[in-house]
């Protein structure tokens, strides 16, 4: 009919002269009041298109059509968008930690390798580090941590339908996630691996609110834990002065939808062009001599009987890691927070991969964020990898200091390389 003619022409001048006078503003961000935009932009990836072209769409729909059924299925359209939901939401409903007895101090250290406690504390923040000793495995650690925070939340075992275990050093080549689901009984869970490195935490965590809100599982455990000593050259001092074993859970729950989701907004990224800087390549070593020796594996992927490997000791290139991450880690959280519809002034703790001291206070100097409000026990356990996020975590939460309703930062970065934002409400 005309008259529907004449309002979508009216609507798409209108649209097109917002977007020549106001190019800086989106239509979801001027037609949507704050709440709404944050409930939208707990999306991951960037507020999507659908949200900033509803009402052009709409307009250019009814264009191409006078029926008044078209006009009225464009309308149903946008509705529909606008509207979606999550079959659920996520709640944090508990954390735990476990590190291994054996604690090894950088006076320790120094009897052997060149160094010393100021050296290492002025370049690293680290005091101490934990190590696996006397039959600890990562599976033991993994499941002490698990137990806390299904006690903290509440849960039983059998409660759990999945099990994310983010290691790189899990206690079988083939994976930790079944060993670690066998070693605490959740028996009605499926368990896989996650390996991200130290990123391995926070990608778990968003890779779990992606099972949640999809409505596949209402309770899932997030496990990060690692033995960085097993791939550490103990005499090289550039790097087994950085890494400890330990490790860290989550327990995460869903929630009616209509009640909203306490994970904010993430942001995921990977560059695999600088995966030489920080790596442990599985290498191929000679045992034979003359025409019976090889240094590689056949074709078709069999090792030669008379060649052995293994993965090796970790190398890293610490001035290019360095400036990684602080230039990294930063983007990525403002990343996370734009898409949370939040602000740095609104985040009440910053919650980091333990890596480096320098790297933790350049970021909270980043997002102007006091030294008081970054949590940091990179002093007392090194540099442990995927449990570092979740062992810095949990000791805050048991401590007192993140209570129910504070916005976390959390964030992981390291080898692949790959680096991971997320913004989170604590709690139930």
């Amino acid at each position: 009919p005309r008259s529907q003619l004449c309002l979508a022409l009216s609507l798409f001048t209108i649209m097109a002269y917002l977007a020549q006078h106001r190019p800086q503003h989106t239509c979801a961000s001027r037609c949507l009041d704050s709440s709404s935009v944050r409930r939208y932009r707990t999306q991951p990836g960037s507020v999507p298109s659908r949200y900033q072209t509803t009402t052009a769409s709409a307009a250019q729909a009814a264009l191409s059509s006078s029926s008044s059924s078209a006009a009225s299925a464009a309308t149903k359209t946008a509705n529909s968008e606008n509207a979606h939901k999550y079959a659920a939401g996520v709640r944090f409903a508990g954390c735990g930690a476990a590190a291994p007895a054996l604690s090894l101090s950088n006076d320790d250290l120094s009897q052997y390798v060149e160094t010393n406690d100021e050296w290492i504390r002025t370049r690293t923040g680290i005091g101490a580090r934990r190590v696996l000793s006397g039959g600890e495995t990562v599976t033991q650690l993994a499941a002490d941590a698990s137990r806390e925070a299904m006690e903290m939340a509440g849960v039983t075992p059998e409660d759990v339908d999945l099990i994310l275990f983010a290691t790189s050093t899990p206690d079988d080549l083939f994976g930790g996630a079944c060993l670690l689901q066998g070693a605490i009984g959740a028996s009605n869970a499926v368990a896989f691996d996650i390996t991200a490195a130290c990123s391995g935490f926070v990608v778990s965590l968003a890779t779990a609110t992606s099972f949640i809100r999809s409505g596949a599982y209402k309770t899932v455990l997030v496990v990060g834990a690692d033995a960085l000593s097993r791939q550490t050259d103990w005499r090289d001092r550039t790097v087994c002065v950085l890494f400890g074993d330990g490790a860290g859970a989550a327990v995460l729950t869903a929630a009616p939808s209509e009640e909203g989701c306490n994970v904010l907004g993430y942001d995921m990224k990977s560059d695999g062009s600088r995966n030489m800087h920080l790596v442990s390549p599985y290498s191929v070593y000679v045992t034979g001599e003359g025409d019976e020796a090889t240094t590689a594996a056949p074709e078709g992927g069999r090792p030669a009987t008379n060649a052995a490997g293994r993965f090796g000791d970790i190398t890293m290139n610490g001035q290019e890691v360095f400036k990684f991450a602080v230039s990294t880690v930063p983007v990525v959280i403002e990343s996370a927070l734009d898409k949370a519809g939040l602000e740095k002034e609104d985040v009440d703790w910053l919650v980091m991969h333990q890596a480096n001291q320098r790297i933790l206070d350049a970021a909270a100097k980043r997002m102007k964020l006091p030294s008081d409000r970054v949590v940091s026990n990179l002093a007392k356990y090194g540099n442990t990898s995927a449990a570092s996020v979740p062992l810095a975590l949990s000791e805050a939460v048991s401590d007192g200091r993140i209570k129910d309703g504070d916005v976390l930062a959390l964030a992981g970065f390291g080898a692949g390389l790959t680096w991971a934002g997320m913004i989170v409400k604590w709690g139930k």
